[in-house]
């Protein structure tokens, strides 16, 4: 454990990471180009990502099995096979039939790639370090998106769409190919677990569900990873190009800032996980207020938003990624290891839930709008924001399933351990009376 072999597997992992969130985020850079290919309405066009997104949940505790039943390596090599076959269907699609079915695939294959690495981070390494290294995993993952929002997008504008999501797809063959050469599900002295039946990993789903940490785990990832997932994949770019006025290199780059903070906060929130596990939902909780008060900044401004507050929006989504990891520890604390990837499965369908549900309100909206007369084009700022509002209402019923979650989680704790964690303003105030005295 924690061996030179660990971080070689935990490097190729990472590459494989890369690839399947290049290949998910690409849509987002082509939103105005696929509006031209396949002349859909925004409902339509949105149906690209969202039927991704539904996919790519419904995957996940499948998923979450299978690892339980044969292992991460079998799911990371089937899974980046099945994206470069959906990237290449898009990247030939000129009706938008095809177009979905090849998105389908790389939302089945996407979907079996981090709960996979996640779980060969908890089988290579041990200690306080896992928690780091899980933020560090979803954060290099999160390159994928500036090779999509860069070179992807220049490759799209200059060579066209074909050659654009071919060169995406090549990425993921490379990922197929490093996956299949060095990937093994655990260090060589470390003996294997017995292989359960699969009727014994389904009878271990139920508990695994009850469990108020797992279900604390999805609805932490549930409010903190969505709102920059439905920006980022999709309608952030034609907001930002259309809407807005910024030009696709301005909006490539602030699609990158996304990145970069979530580069930067994710080790500090790694390093606050490890430190302070008993106060993780608040770290949760402080993210959803930060992108709650900056996203009603930014929807409520009269007249256009100026770049600095657009900023400072993509700032705050950037560290909603690294939070929504948060996620994965709870589960990893709340659960033995044998059921570790089903409870991995359930929290990784929180934030692509509220992803694929906000994404496909957003476009029903903006069409209603138009057809409404509303907005003078179909990608106007009035319309974005009745449509971004849409946020409000979904984020607010999950905090409310977050906070139900973590008192019966804390009940839990105290019953099983004898732990009890009090409120935060006691334990700050507990802190301030002690550095006085």
């Amino acid at each position: 454990m924690n061996s030179k072999r660990s971080w070689f597997v935990f490097a190729v992992a990472a590459v494989a990471y890369v690839s399947a969130v290049l290949e998910r985020s690409t849509l987002g850079v082509a939103g105005v180009s696929a509006a031209e290919r396949f002349d859909a309405s925004a409902a339509v066009l949105s149906s690209l990502a969202v039927v991704q997104l539904i996919v790519y949940a419904a995957l996940q505790i499948p998923n979450g099995i299978l690892i339980d039943r044969i292992g991460p390596k079998a799911l990371v090599v089937a899974g980046t096979a099945i994206m470069v076959v959906g990237q290449l269907t898009l990247a030939f699609s000129t009706d938008i039939g095809p177009a979905i079915l090849g998105r389908v695939l790389v939302g089945a294959g996407d979907s079996a790639i981090f709960i996979s690495v996640i779980r060969l981070v908890n089988s290579w390494f041990s200690g306080r370090i896992v928690p780091q290294l899980s933020q560090w995993m979803g954060n290099l993952g999160a390159i994928g998106q500036i090779l999509s929002a860069v070179p992807f997008a220049i490759v799209l504008h200059s060579a066209g769409w074909s050659v654009a999501f071919t060169s995406a797809a090549s990425v993921a063959l490379l990922a197929f190919i490093l996956s299949l050469i060095v990937l093994s599900d655990r260090p060589a002295g470390v003996a294997a677990i017995e292989t359960p039946t699969l009727a014994a990993v389904l009878k271990r789903l139920g508990p695994t569900l009850r469990r108020p940490g797992t279900q604390l785990g999805f609805w932490s990832h549930f409010v903190t990873q969505s709102s920059g997932t439905v920006f980022a994949l999709f309608w952030g770019f034609p907001f930002m190009v259309s809407a807005l006025g910024y030009s696709p290199t301005l909006a490539s780059g602030l699609l990158v800032v996304i990145v970069v903070v979530g580069l930067i906060s994710g080790p500090i929130l790694g390093l606050l996980t490890a430190r302070f596990p008993m106060r993780r939902s608040n770290l949760v909780l402080g993210i959803v207020v930060m992108l709650g008060v900056v996203w009603t900044a930014v929807l409520v401004w009269p007249g256009t938003p100026p770049l600095w507050l657009i900023v400072l929006l993509v700032v705050a989504m950037g560290a909603g990624g690294p939070g929504s990891l948060i996620g994965f520890d709870f589960a990893r604390t709340f659960n033995p290891p044998q059921t570790l990837g089903s409870a991995n499965g359930v929290v990784n369908v929180g934030g692509f839930t509220a992803s694929f549900v906000m994404l496909f309100l957003i476009g029903v909206i903006l069409d209603a709008l138009h057809s409404a007369g509303w907005s003078a084009n179909l990608y106007d700022v009035s319309a974005f924001r009745v449509a971004f509002a849409v946020q409000y209402v979904v984020i607010g019923i999950g905090v409310l399933f977050l906070l139900n979650a973590r008192r019966r989680a804390r009940l839990q704790l105290e019953e099983d351990e004898g732990i009890s964690v009090g409120p935060l303003w006691v334990a700050l105030s507990a802190a301030w009376t002690r550095k006085r005295t």
